[in-house]
């Protein structure tokens, strides 16, 4: 089968902000690897105030929902890579047509923290495949720990993938507006704007 993007160890990370480094072929071998084949619904949703949110993946699938947590700079370089991936494929949804992405709702706690994600794309089926990881694995080539981390590997239709696209950018900049002088984020109770008082950029 042919991949773009990564093969079955995966090569592409998006890892969190504590995460370590992409694990190796045979560490990645290790994993337990849940299947969503094929994906029904995913979206994105936020819980909580803008500068405070919490993010999570939502999807069905093969019988299953599944939420997972995950980091707004994944969701930000998961998007990226999607872009980069539809352009490469040269695939564009059809002009006029409505984000029919579902909204994200959340109802209680997510199942794991995303530590780290992956994606490609099957060219065999023409499906895209995202890879969502509980944590980040050592690159030790010992024998793995009979506690290992779980991994779902989402696959989806182009048209998906789109709709999913759109609709998570859409979450994402629901958050806090972005100051007109400086691009960062701008909290209710101020902004200490760096191009007004010379101040190193907070993050």
């Amino acid at each position: 089968m042919g991949w773009i993007g990564f093969k079955v160890n995966m090569n592409l990370f998006f890892p969190g902000s504590g995460a370590a480094k992409p694990p190796s072929a045979y560490a990645f071998r290790w994993m337990a690897i849940y299947e969503l084949d094929p994906v029904d619904r995913i979206a994105v949703a936020a819980v909580g105030e803008p500068g405070q949110r919490r993010f999570f993946l939502l999807a069905t699938g093969s019988g299953r929902t599944l939420t997972l947590g995950c980091e707004k700079s994944q969701l930000q370089a998961l998007i990226l890579r999607l872009h980069q991936m539809l352009e490469a494929q040269q695939i564009e949804g059809p002009e006029g047509a409505d984000d029919e992405s579902p909204t994200g709702q959340v109802s209680g706690e997510p199942e794991w923290q995303i530590g780290e994600m992956g994606l490609g794309y099957h060219e065999a089926r023409q499906m895209f495949v995202l890879v969502a990881s509980q944590g980040a694995v050592g690159e030790s080539t010992e024998a793995p720990p009979e506690d290992d981390s779980p991994s779902v590997r989402f696959w989806l239709r182009h048209d998906q993938v789109i709709a999913f696209s759109k609709q998570a950018e859409s979450v994402l900049s629901a958050g806090r507006p972005l100051c007109p002088r400086c691009g960062l984020p701008m909290d209710p109770a101020g902004h200490p704007c760096p191009v007004m008082n010379g101040a190193r950029p907070i993050f």
